[in-house]
């Protein structure tokens, strides 16, 4: 088990640097991407008659803000990211709507130390794949949880199931040999794409009645938005900054060309392959 200051920190400064900024100035792009992810989440939170939720890895908070407003004056959310600008544009956005019924911490879960049995449900969006440690992590969110809480979480399946999040890089490889391949085994977007690793991590973490179903959510980008994608989202954008203008331009519009494969009507319509992940804290 990774634990103390070490755990999870090349997370902690992916997060906290480029990649956190970019998300924070792109959030309402990403929240029209994914929104169509919420619903499963806030449904199960209803399913499950939670009143105190943890929503693990909430970014800018767009799930945890829509949990809050389904809870209403019941319940409260509380969000944890260990990114400290998107937490602190999720209280921003939770202020301006004034919902009083959420709170936000930015921490890493893996570590933090939740008063135990605190919660009747914890969720996550894209959250949850990010930990060096998955079991020390899932345990800890276990000893947060009350005896007999739900746990809810949505996990991207593999990289051949989704090739549109993937397609920047194959289309920059030529242009861009300083990016880095992916490690299919080590924290990061398709950590969880392998369905009996998934339900490993969480029986050793002490979960139980783990279900693991197929979730297929489609996405829309508009051509503006496709536009903003190509040049500031995922690993390509994350170097692109770095290069000189003419390099960067011709990337981004190879990258954008890519694109074109999910484009119809003016609006690129992007199958999102999930896992749903269910499984209850025995207690």
């Amino acid at each position: 088990m990774q634990s103390g200051p070490e755990a999870n920190e090349a997370q902690a400064r992916l997060w906290n640097a480029r990649a956190g900024e970019a998300w924070v100035e792109q959030q309402e792009m990403l929240d029209r991407l994914f929104g169509s992810l919420e619903r499963p989440l806030v449904g199960a939170v209803a399913h499950l008659g939670a009143g105190e939720v943890l929503d693990v890895g909430c970014g800018a908070g767009a799930t945890t803000l829509a949990t809050a407003w389904h809870l209403g004056r019941h319940g409260r959310c509380t969000g944890v990211d260990i990114s400290v600008p998107l937490v602190e544009a999720a209280r921003g956005r939770a202020e301006a709507a004034g919902l009083g019924n959420c709170r936000f911490i930015a921490a890493d879960a893996q570590q933090y130390a939740f008063e135990p049995g605190t919660f009747d449900a914890v969720i996550s969006r894209f959250g949850i794949m990010f930990f060096d440690d998955p079991v020390a992590a899932f345990a800890n969110l276990r000893r947060a949880a009350r005896p007999d809480a739900g746990l809810a979480v949505i996990a991207w399946r593999g990289a051949g199931e989704n090739p549109f999040m993937t397609a920047a890089e194959r289309a920059a490889a030529p242009l861009l040999p300083e990016l880095p391949a992916r490690d299919p085994g080590a924290p990061g977007q398709f950590a969880f794409a392998d369905a009996e690793r998934v339900r490993g991590i969480l029986t050793a973490a002490g979960w139980r009645d783990v279900d693991i179903q197929p979730l297929d959510a489609v996405c829309t980008l508009s051509s503006e938005d496709l536009d903003v994608y190509a040049a500031r989202m995922g690993p390509v954008g994350a170097l692109l900054p770095d290069l000189d203008e003419d390099r960067r331009n011709r990337i981004v519009a190879v990258v954008r060309q890519a694109f074109e494969a999910w484009v119809t009507a003016g609006a690129a319509h992007i199958t999102a392959a999930c896992w749903l992940i269910r499984a209850r804290n025995p207690g």
